[in-house]
């Protein structure tokens, strides 16, 4: 149901949360438990060790072939990527299954772990733990403050998913300094990162509600504040964030109607701050019907459901990339939009997917650099059963794009990928970046399952 834009909704409160997989294997593995080794696999690196360099001739498409990042053992799961100024590439994933040379009293399953490449991507230093702190990471975000093209920020929940943790590094991800930036009696989920000099924002949801805590002395100290504070019905879910250059401050976030199972409609808004994250006011931007089924794959019942992202270019001028559907559990499509003025008013929804009609789309991923580059992506069906990754340019604020391109290529010796693409997303989002010589570089994950095996997966090119 792809409305126009309705009229700001000051602190709008239907709340939703993304089920993940109530009651699964991958949610209980979060919460408390350790993946098994796969057996009889020894702890090598993966592919990607600090020797390893990407393919030197690029496809056709102009992208290098998809290269696998992170140890060759256990799981690797919804990776998020950040680019500095001076060429560093810098993923951070959960690792799941045991990290390689480091205890279980340290490195808890999962932990977050962090692989940099100081050159675009060409090759690569081994993973390692960012801060191993002996409990469970997951839901990793990373970020690089646009002011200085240097300074990184990571963030992840820990403890039982009860603390939600900031690090900051001033020398390249060379040293991190950690901080709790909310500490909850219970469990958080997806935490979304928005960075710009001294000022640090990371959005969260607990159950109906959303949460943002904000720094204003560079991730140092934080203070919380709910985005919906009458939140009751649904569940909620964050989605993506980002602060423009005059300082206001956006984050976007999915709200499913309906209370118990909470399948939807979904709202999905985009909530602002002009004043530090004191204040927000929301907005519908689309509502989607409720998500489609894929208990075949071992997900939960929202895991391809409505979400979107969200990025913003140095004029300032906002992007949005979302999935959504018009019928109950029915095949979704990628939608855009664009604001030029501060979230007041949006474009109308433009179906930005080649595919045919109803093949499955989902997990989009939004990058922004120079006024009017916006770059996006998403994976899609419509080689069913098999899934691929897509990625468009625009250098006119999303007027006009680039003709698709299929970043995903085929790796023998992986049970989940085939020919034609890959059996199932493994994570419940990917990530792009633009790095400073206007490339664009992306992560994703690919498995047999919603469970296991799964991997990251990285491409670069523009």
């Amino acid at each position: 149901m792809h409305q126009g834009p309705p009229p700001p909704i000051l602190a709008h409160h239907l709340d939703a949360r993304r089920a993940r997989g109530i009651g699964s294997p991958r949610l209980r593995r979060e919460e408390e438990e350790m993946r098994a080794r796969r057996g009889g696999r020894t702890a090598r690196l993966g592919l990607a060790l600090a020797a390893a360099v990407v393919a030197s001739a690029a496809g056709a498409s102009g992208f290098s072939p998809q290269l696998r990042l992170g140890f060759e053992v256990g799981d690797q799961w919804e990776p998020a990527i950040a680019a500095d100024g001076y060429g560093g590439v810098y993923v951070l994933y959960p690792q799941y299954g045991g990290v390689p040379g480091c205890p279980a009293s340290q490195c808890a399953s999962p932990t977050a772990i962090l692989q940099v490449s100081r050159d675009r991507g060409a090759t690569w230093e081994p993973p390692h733990p960012i801060a191993p702190s002996g409990s469970e990471q997951v839901d990793t975000q990373i970020v690089v403050d646009p002011v200085d093209g240097r300074t990184l920020f990571a963030s992840w929940l820990q403890n039982g998913k009860s603390d939600t943790v900031v690090a900051r590094s001033t020398d390249l991800g060379s040293s991190w300094s950690v901080v709790v930036a909310d500490h909850t009696n219970a469990g958080t989920d997806k935490p979304i990162l928005a960075v710009r000099g001294p000022d640090v924002y990371v959005a969260y949801n607990h159950s109906q509600t959303v949460l943002v805590s904000s720094s204003h002395d560079g991730g140092a100290t934080f203070t919380s504040t709910k985005v919906n504070g009458n939140g009751k019905l649904g569940w909620s879910l964050a989605g993506g964030g980002t602060v423009t250059p005059d300082g206001g401050v956006h984050f976007s976030w999915a709200g499913y109607e309906q209370n118990g199972g909470a399948k939807g409609p979904v709202n999905l808004y985009v909530s602002k701050s002009a004043d530090g994250g004191a204040t927000w006011t929301s907005r519908v931007l689309d509502v989607s019907s409720s998500p489609p089924d894929c208990s075949a794959y071992s997900c939960g019942w929202a895991f391809l459901g409505a979400q979107m992202a969200l990025a913003s270019d140095e004029a300032g001028t906002l992007y949005a990339l979302w999935n959504a559907g018009t019928a109950a559990k029915g095949p979704e499509r990628v939608y855009f939009a664009r604001s030029e003025d501060g979230a007041a008013t949006w474009s109308p929804p433009a179906d930005v997917s080649r595919a045919p009609s109803g093949a499955a789309h989902a997990f989009p991923a939004l990058a922004a650099g120079a006024p009017g580059d916006v770059r996006i992506s998403w994976m899609d069906a419509r080689n069913a059963p098999l899934w691929n990754v897509y990625y468009r340019r625009s250098t006119d604020g999303g007027r006009r794009f680039t003709s698709e391109v299929d970043l995903s290529t085929y790796v023998g010796g992986f049970s989940y990928i085939q020919p034609g693409g890959f059996s199932f997303p493994f994570g419940d989002y990917f990530q792009m970046a633009i790095d400073d010589r206007g490339d664009s570089q992306l992560v994703w994950g690919e498995g047999l399952n919603w469970n296991t095996p799964g991997s990251i997966w990285y491409a670069q090119g523009r």
